[in-house]
């Protein structure tokens, strides 16, 4: 999913989608721990999945303080 995908939806949405990247992060971490990952590219993909979202919460919260 990319940025302008991410923009459209809404902050629980985003909340949502932080939360699942979070355990998939965490999954695949504990895969890696026990010799179970086959491609460690994942792990990066997911870091920067979630690091996206909290950009993108962090742009609307402050879009949304400047309005009031």
């Amino acid at each position: 999913m990319n940025a302008q995908e991410m923009r459209d939806k809404t902050p629980d949405q985003l909340r949502e989608e932080l939360a699942n990247l979070k355990k998939e992060s965490f999954n695949l971490r504990f895969q890696q721990a026990t010799g179970q990952l086959e491609s460690t590219a994942g792990i990066k993909a997911a870091r920067r999945n979630a690091a996206r979202v909290k950009t993108i919460l962090n742009e609307k919260a402050a879009a949304a303080a400047s309005e009031e």
